[in-house]
């Protein structure tokens, strides 16, 4: 018989393991005292948080409704440990330490001109979003069916709204070196709209 815990992580619950709370708190602990410098550090927190909410998300079934130490060291492996990140800046920028995420098809909000379908194709495919607006501009001039098929594409990809599917739309692997790029990204873009 094992002792559980209902935490609150990235704004789910769940049930976890007394084992496997003591291994994530001192895991979130070391990255807090990593991040601890850093100005924005709780921002980094909450999407690391974010993210291994959503990995315990996909361990629970309807028949296994506990995280266990398992799944907290699973987590773990695929996030990360602060002091690899460490190690890792100093030699490389972090491309070539973990291996390339899955790619995911999102709009990109950061990009968009009318409603981020063209900006996430690009970022999707590794093209420049200029090109998707010409073919899709073409397909318009063309009878219309450019118009139609982005209707389509609107309804039907999801918008990255978090951190996490902003890293995944450009086929990186949301780990907390990732993150902590994306979120600084983000701060200094914030930063140069606030100066102009």
């Amino acid at each position: 018989m094992k002792l559980t815990v209902s935490i609150n992580l990235g704004g789910y619950s769940f049930n976890i393991d007394e084992d496997a709370y003591v291994e994530l708190k001192r895991y979130l602990k070391s990255l807090e005292r990593h991040f601890a410098g850093d100005e924005n550090c709780s921002e980094i927190l909450s999407d690391i948080e974010a993210r291994i909410s959503e990995i315990f998300k996909t361990r629970i079934t309807a028949f296994r409704q506990v995280i266990s130490i398992e799944d907290v060291m699973q987590a773990i492996s695929v996030m990360g440990m602060p002091e690899d990140i460490s190690d890792n800046e100093q030699r490389t920028s972090g491309r070539k330490f973990w291996p390339s995420g899955s790619r995911r098809m999102y709009r990109d909000p950061d990009n968009r001109i009318i409603g981020g379908v063209c900006a996430g194709i690009g970022a999707c495919w590794s093209i420049d979003p200029v090109i998707v607006r010409i073919v899709f501009v073409l397909l318009m001039l063309g009878g219309g069916l450019g118009a139609l098929i982005y209707i389509i594409l609107y309804m039907v990809i999801p918008e990255a709204r978090t951190t996490a599917q902003k890293i995944e739309m450009h086929g990186e692997p949301v780990n907390i070196h990732n993150i902590k790029n994306a979120v600084k990204k983000e701060f200094d873009a914030m930063r140069k709209k606030m100066n102009l």
